[in-house]
Order: structure tokens, then sequence, then C-alpha cells
């Protein structure tokens, strides 16, 4: 289950800025709901009183100054101690400032004078650097701070985008938060609506990013109007924009949402974007942890990774001459020329390349050997056979000729069952084009018989090797691995390469 730790700073006292009186309130209801209700691991609190810190054998004091603010957040975000599908909360209760196109938390101790907001004053992106340092996939702020009387714009927090945060702002920039006295309340309107809406159960919660910033946007508005305060409209700013799904607490959520989450998952796949995938199933698993088909994507998504060697972004491994080597990259216009041409074949004359022993080889009906064969030639007649694979450049300079011919023997001597342009053909019949698409690419996987079921890809021992061509599925061969390439996405501009061959 993911992990859930959090600071919470509430400052009512101030040295230099007009006092508030319930935003000490607010951090303290909110820890309380933190650890006692949402079952968070860890809660640190900063207020006018509250008790000293320690962690790691060291004791700091939890008064929300500059120099205790700024010594905690940078010796404690030193090191990593969360991980992927945890999450890092912190809420803010206190005044706010925009200066020179930066947003400030202040401290009790700050100034708010032109000449020393930044010598006292916390800039919100030190805040958001230093949170992403405890290895969390996310770090979500919730801020409900009232505009400073004193900046010179008579602008608030909350116009500077946080990389890779989900932030939660109190009002627009151009408004003021503000406290509710009513003694039901006693508190700033936006924790209060906050907390209201965190503990919402059953179908109408906010487990998600979406459904919590859905509802505040109306309950804050409401309970301002309600209280005689002027209007103030929270609103978020959520980076990436896929985080709006993301669900939020340990509690159950709407199989709606799930789904939502599983879609941008599915999208992630379909894009290449194993990283994201990942992240997504790992969320889903995060709160529901027997989750089948978010564990059988991520059982598939690690073999992936594993078979192909995928780092992060990059495919670091190797991908076979199948549909992902041939015929995704080529639009092999030669497909529908006469079978009289396959038929009768002839082996051309390549100073680079013999393909004598493959066609033996091919008659002789040793697929196996054939298969290694081939990838010996793909290798040779570029000249690369020291490198050991094939690289965007040498695909886009391969000689059609070879090409064709190596297609030609395989398809001939098969009886038309193996083949590039047989792949090509079950690849485009499943719906792929050139652009590379991973949901098509793991039916083509089944329809060729390179998969176990419908998540594990076989090795290439399991291949089937049977001389008798009845037992194997439609282009299960050529399949040798030999190609080293970027990412999926890129195997578009590679088959539009190819597609210029015009063969």
């Amino acid at each position: 289950m993911a992990k859930n730790w959090a600071i919470c700073i509430g400052i009512n006292n101030y040295n230099s800025m007009p006092n508030l009186k319930y935003a000490q309130r607010d951090a303290k209801l909110m820890q309380n709901y933190f650890l006692n209700e949402a079952g968070f691991e860890n809660v640190y609190l900063f207020t006018d009183n509250s008790p000293s810190i320690n962690y790691a054998g060291k004791t700091f004091n939890s008064q929300p100054t500059y120099g205790r603010l700024k010594r905690f957040l940078r010796e404690i975000f030193d090191k990593e101690f969360l991980s992927a599908g945890d999450n890092f909360w912190f809420f803010y209760s206190g005044h706010g400032m925009r200066f020179k196109d930066r947003d400030y938390l202040m401290p009790a101790d700050a100034d708010p004078h032109p000449d020393g907001v930044e010598d006292t004053a916390i800039s919100l992106y030190f805040v958001t650097e230093r949170l992403r340092r405890c290895g969390a996939d996310n770090v979500i702020l919730l801020l409900d701070a009232c505009r400073s009387q004193e900046s010179s714009k008579g602008l608030g927090i909350g116009k500077e985008k946080q990389k890779g945060v989900i932030a939660f702002f109190s009002c627009h920039p151009n408004e003021k938060s503000y406290e509710i006295e009513y003694e039901r309340i006693q508190q700033g309107s936006f924790t209060y609506a906050l907390l209201e809406s965190l503990r919402i159960k059953g179908e109408g919660n906010c487990a998600t990013v979406e459904r919590l910033y859905n509802r505040l946007r109306h309950q804050v508005p409401n309970i301002n109007s309600q209280f005689k305060k002027p209007r103030q409209t929270p609103y978020a700013i959520v980076e990436p924009a896929t985080k709006y799904h993301l669900i939020l607490l340990k509690k159950q959520p709407n199989e709606q949402y799930i789904a939502t989450l599983r879609e941008e998952a599915l999208e992630a796949e379909n894009e290449s974007n194993l990283e994201l995938a990942e992240q997504l199933w790992n969320r889903i698993l995060a709160v529901s942890p027997a989750n089948e088909k978010a564990l059988k994507a991520l059982k598939i998504i690690w073999h992936t990774i594993n078979t192909f060697k995928l780092k992060g972004n990059f495919v670091a491994g190797i991908i076979g001459v199948g549909v992902l080597g041939i015929s995704i990259f080529i639009g092999v216009h030669y497909l529908g020329e006469n079978t009289e041409q396959t038929k009768n074949t002839t082996t051309p004359k390549n100073k680079n390349a013999d393909y004598s022993t493959l066609e033996n080889l091919l008659k002789q009906k040793r697929w196996k050997e054939a298969d290694t064969e081939t990838s010996r030639l793909m290798l040779k007649v570029p000249g690369l056979k020291e490198q050991g694979h094939l690289t965007q450049q040498d695909i886009d300079n391969f000689p059609c000729t070879d090409l064709r011919t190596i297609d030609r023997l395989w398809v001939k001597y098969s009886d038309g069952k193996f083949g590039f342009s047989v792949q090509k053909k079950i690849y485009h019949n499943l719906g792929g084009r050139k652009e590379y698409d991973w949901r098509v690419w793991k039916n083509f996987g089944n329809s060729v018989g390179w998969m176990k079921g419908d998540d594990e890809l076989l090795s290439y021992d399991e291949l089937n090797w049977e001389k008798d061509t009845s037992s194997h599925s439609m282009g299960h061969l050529p399949h040798k691995d030999f190609f080293q390439l970027g990412p999926g996405r890129r195997l578009s501009s590679l088959s539009q390469r190819l597609v210029d061959f015009n063969i």
C-alpha cells in the first residue's frame, strides 16, 4: 500500500504582518485528520506552540520561523525516504505573497518590505524542490495562504507552476482567503471545505485530484457566501495533467475513477511510454492491491522491460525482426506483387551477402538455423557484423533489393506462411500502421504465436521450430533479434523512410 507523509504548518502570530486567528487550528485539525482518519505514517506539525520534532536522532524546533523551516526542509529532504506509489503532503495556513514573479510563503518572522522578502520569506520553488527529493511519486500542496495586505501588486500566490507537483490554492491570485469566525467553524473557509471533502465516503467521495478540486471550487464560494465573506475561488495547478485522475488516499474510490486511471495507463502503453504506464498501474494497486488487470498489465510491462532492456524512455535492448523490425517500418509495397514472382525468386548477387546458405536452409526447413542466418545477413549487408545490431541510420540506408530477397525466400519455402510481408499483412489487419501501437503489438504477438497466453513472451528456444509448417502460426518467422532502436514513438519516422523506398 502507498505510504503517506505530511508537513502541516499553521501561523497565527506574525512579527511584521497582520496576525491570523485560525491558521494554527487549521494545521492541527489537518494533522489530526492525516494521522487518525487517513492513517498517515508521519505528520510533522509547525505552529506557534507545537512540540519539538525528533527525526533520525535529531531534534528540530517546530516554531514556524524562516530559519527553522528552512533547516528542516534542507536536512530532512537531503535523502530519499519514500518510494514509487507514495505521497508527500504539504499543508500551509498563513500569509502568502507574490514578489518579483515568484510565490512566497511567509514565516512568522517574514519581512514583507520589498527589501526584506527574498531574505526572510520561503519561495514555493524552494519548498517543492526539497519535497521532490523525498522519493515519493506525488507531492501534494494544500495552500490556505491569505494574501498579504502589503503586496505591492495586490496579488496572492498561485501564478507560478511547480513542475511535477499537485497544488491546491485556497484562492485565485487576485483574491484573498478568508477565515470564518462562526463558533461551529473557526477555520479558514478553504481548510474547512477541504476537511469536509476529504471525509466524504461512498459514491460521492473526493478520492481523486479532479473530484476534490471540483468540490472545493463549488464549496468554498458557498461557505463564503453563507457567512457574508467576499468571493474566494480555489484553483489547482496539476503537473502533469494526467495526475488529475490520481487517487489521493487509501479509501475505496469510485470504480469509475479506477477505470479512468486504467484508460490512461492503456493510453500510455499505446504511446510506448511504459514508465508512465507503470506508474499509473501502480497507483491503482496502491488503493486496490488485488486488482487483476493492474497486476496482469504490470507483469507484461516488467517482462517487456526485461526482454527488450528498456531503460527510461529509451530502448537500450533489441527488438525482433518481426513486425517491429521490418513489417512496421516498411509499407511493403511488394505485398501485392503476383505470386509467380515469389515462386520464381532467384538469388541476386551481392558483394556483401551470399544468400545461398539461407536458401539451402529454408529448402530443408531448418527454420531455426535459417532464422540465425537471416540475422547474420541483415548485419552483413550493411557491413555491421562487428557492431552486432542495426541502428536507425542503418535501417534508413538498408538496401531494398536485399530486404526483398530475404522476404521472398522465406515466403517461397514456407509456402506463404513466413516472411516479413506476411507479418506486415497480419499487423495491418490488426489495425497497425507505421506508428507504434502497444496494444496492436500485443495482439500481433498473440496472432503469430510469440506469447504464452496473453501476458508473457516466449523465449527464443520456446518458438515453434518444427519442420512441418502446418503446426505454425502465420507469420511466426523470421524472429531473430538484431535491431537496437530508440523509443517506440520514433518508429513512425523510420517507417516513413522505408515507405519512401517504394519497393
